[in-house]
């Protein structure tokens, strides 16, 4: 694997790290690459319970490392389904992504709760990167910025479609219309940030902690619940809840959940 992102597990806890800290940890190819084969590799690992995503030195993501741009770039000539996989136009295998937009969906998909620990800064595709994560803990003195216009371009890594869900159509233009720069205090008003920290990766691992100490089942269901109900009509919704609920009531781990409440001891989750 590229030593672009590390990844180090520990108690249920997958700590992943961008790795580019002399650059800000700015996304080239090898980046784009690095976070995609990251994420889908960690999806099948049944003993991660949740994910904490920073970025190695004193920023998150300064976003795109422009030479990026011209290596996803398609032919000029090429109709965008003739795209290569991983370029801007081109799906991976078996995926409804590009391989710029799989390095932040891949998050977005996680089966686990994903927590973004934000600092320094997070520009474009590293502001995108951040709303691929489940909660964002963010430093009041970050800067933030839906930067792509600056560079003539759009944002294209997923973050439209998350962007509107937390900030509302109005305000997610005006961000992306202006490139503005927002501190980590005015995310946090904005919506944006999940919460302020003086420390977000400390921060980040107290709430991993305590996410791991549940019924990953429980966990696990709730999150795909969650991140379904947005779009998802009522009546397939309430069917999902109950065929959720079926499997988790009288499964082990849900068992264990009761039991150990009941003794006033930690759960041994399988």
């Amino acid at each position: 694997m590229s030593d672009r992102v590390t990844v180090t597990i520990e108690d249920g806890i997958a700590d992943v790290r961008l790795n580019r800290p002399d650059k800000l940890n700015a996304i080239d190819l090898a980046m784009f690459q690095a976070l995609a084969d990251t994420g889908d590799g960690l999806h099948t690992d049944r003993s991660v319970r949740a994910v904490v995503l920073s970025g190695e030195g004193r920023s998150f993501c300064a976003g795109l490392d422009l030479s990026a741009m011209t290596a996803m770039a398609n032919p000029p000539d090429a109709p965008a389904g003739d795209s290569p996989a991983g370029t801007l136009g081109g799906r991976l295998p078996g995926k409804i992504t590009n391989l710029g937009q799989q390095a932040v969906y891949t998050w977005t998909e996680m089966p686990v709760p994903v927590i973004a620990a934000v600092t320094g800064h997070a520009f474009g595709g590293g502001f995108q990167l951040a709303l691929g994560a489940d909660i964002r803990f963010v430093h009041p003195e970050a800067s933030l910025s839906v930067m792509e216009v600056r560079w003539g371009i759009l944002p294209d890594m997923t973050g439209i479609p998350m962007l509107v869900r937390l900030v509302g159509l109005d305000v997610a233009k005006e961000l992306t219309f202006t490139a503005k720069r927002f501190s980590g205090a005015e995310a946090f008003e904005l919506g944006l940030a999940t919460h302020l920290s003086e420390d977000p990766r400390a921060d980040a691992f107290a709430l991993a902690r305590e996410i791991a100490g549940k019924n990953p089942d429980a966990i696990r269901g709730a999150k795909a619940l969650l991140e379904a109900a947005p779009g998802r009509p009522r009546a397939e919704a309430f069917l999902a809840e109950s065929e959720a609920i079926g499997k988790l009531i009288g499964s082990p781990n849900q068992i264990e959940a009761v039991t150990a409440e009941m003794e006033g001891r930690p759960p041994r989750f399988i």
